[in-house]
């Protein structure tokens, strides 16, 4: 485990030790790779699919950026399970951008 990586993983508002200590065993390629293969590699971990998946319902209301993108997922007329998956593979971006920059969330990183 990297400890650089464990400290821009937690500072993202809705993912806690927990998901990001799922992350560290189960991903540790991130931060090393593109957004777009971060999202494929979440894809083919189900147990840390399941954790994003809890991960973006919190983050669906209460992180203002991702909260402004559920809602106008919403407004489109998206069904609750796609507005959620969409908001899993934008949290694994941004959580692999914060990592590969070794950044930690602040709301103008957003």
């Amino acid at each position: 485990m990297k400890p650089s990586r464990f400290p821009a993983r937690c500072s993202l508002s809705c993912m806690q030790t927990c998901t990001a200590g799922q992350w560290v065993t189960e991903m540790p390629e991130i931060g090393t790779i593109s957004g777009e293969e971060a999202a494929a590699l979440t894809g083919g971990h189900r147990a840390l699919r399941h954790v994003m998946f809890q991960a973006a319902l919190v983050a669906a209301h209460h992180n203002p950026s991702l909260k402004s993108c559920a809602d106008h997922l919403c407004k489109a007329g998206k069904p609750h399970k796609v507005i959620i998956t969409a908001l899993s593979t934008k949290l694994v971006t941004i959580a692999n951008a914060l990592c590969k920059g070794r950044q930690k969330w602040t709301a103008a990183t957003a």
